[in-house]
């Protein structure tokens, strides 16, 4: 079946009524956290929402589908970052860029990206696109920390480590946000995620924030 709409939450595989790893005090420190964390950065919320707003227009935010825990889809929350018309922007790139179209296919990034806009670039090199994830968190859609949030296209590539993704609520920061990024290959992305939820401790999720400032500020691999 296809879902075209972002608030479809129809389970592909059958982990939907499996708890979460971590359970309870993984949920619970979500939730605390990301309540307090909203709280702290709402004006820091608000002044990029005016920034978007002033220099490219609405809208401010995108909800992008994503695959979350048990294969549920979910509406992902980011700062809008790219032009509004960017499926035909990227379109006509990618059939003009042979080398672009590779690239794409390959991983699904582009290191030259003609979507993105100039306020654009700021808030992902400093990942603050990312920062309405939080709401993702207190829905319980997200957790603070675990794998990288992916699109249904990419779950055939995931194979067999679909099962462990299904594990988990996709995380705002990962193995992966402090391992290079971009820099890294999406094979090496995979085998991050499947070992973060095969591996999985309370005291890891708190290394993995604490080494996450160091990556935000290097920002190594974000493009």
């Amino acid at each position: 079946m296809t879902i075209h709409d972002t608030t479809d939450y129809a389970p592909l595989i059958g982990h939907e009524s499996e708890p979460a790893i971590g359970g309870f005090a993984k949920r619970a420190f979500d939730l605390f956290a990301s309540v307090a964390a909203a709280i702290v950065v709402a004006p820091l919320l608000i002044l990029l929402s005016l920034l978007i707003l002033a220099t490219d227009g609405g809208p401010v935010t995108i909800r992008h589908q994503r695959i979350g825990k048990g294969g549920r889809k979910f509406g992902c929350f980011k700062f809008r970052s790219m032009v509004t018309n960017g499926d035909e922007v990227l379109k006509r790139h990618l059939a003009e860029n042979p080398a672009a179209l590779e690239e794409w296919t390959k991983n699904r990034k582009l290191a030259v990206d003609p979507r993105v806009t100039r306020l654009g670039r700021i808030l992902r090199k400093t990942s603050l696109d990312e920062l309405p994830q939080l709401f993702n968190i207190i829905a319980g859609d997200m957790s603070f920390v675990g794998p990288r949030p992916i699109v249904e296209d990419e779950i055939v590539r995931y194979g067999n480590a679909f099962t462990e993704y299904s594990r988990a609520r996709p995380g705002l920061t990962g193995r992966w946000q402090i391992s290079g990024r971009n820099d890294t290959g999406y094979d090496q992305r995979v085998a991050l995620d499947r070992e973060y939820v095969t591996n999985w401790s309370f005291t890891k999720d708190l290394a993995i924030l604490v080494l996450t400032i160091p990556a935000v500020i290097k920002a190594r691999g974000v493009y």
